[in-house]
């Protein structure tokens, strides 16, 4: 796999397993931007979402990836940036059906549900999948017309 430009955030919830997927993606060889935050302190998951979602959107990172402690409400803020295709996935094969079909540009992690291994197995999936196009295409390109 060639590496990926990525950004990546979290809030309170999500800042543990955001800072070990950070190191664990640089040592894979991935350009890793933090948005933050830099601790555990209670945070807004809106901020760093939107922050992060506009990065993608931007296409100044490749895919985006957010931590919270379900991944829910960081899917709900991304989605509200015209173009983000942000997904709450807790298994590998949702990852890859999440690339393939749907062509997702930022997968939302749970922290408090879904350990830091397999969270790892699911962004190495995501990350590593392809878009299918041919009839998904179609659709997603009725989605940017919503």
């Amino acid at each position: 796999m060639s590496a990926k430009r990525i950004v990546i955030g979290s809030d309170h919830g999500g800042f543990d397993q955001k800072e070990s997927l950070k190191s664990w993606l640089v040592s894979q060889g991935h350009s890793v931007k933090d948005m933050g935050p830099e601790n555990t302190a209670s945070v807004d998951y809106p901020d760093y979402a939107h922050t992060a979602a506009k990065l993608v959107k931007q296409e100044e990172a490749d895919f985006g990836i957010l931590v919270c402690g379900t991944g829910l409400g960081m899917a709900i803020a991304a989605n509200k940036v015209a173009g983000i295709r942000a997904v709450p996935v807790t298994s590998v094969e949702f990852a890859q059906l999440s690339r393939e079909h749907n062509d997702a540009n930022v997968i939302c992690l749970s922290g408090r549900f879904v350990d830091d291994a397999t969270n790892k197995n699911i962004v190495s999936t995501f990350i590593g999948s392809d878009f299918e196009g041919e009839r998904h295409a179609r659709r997603i390109a009725k989605l940017e017309q919503i």
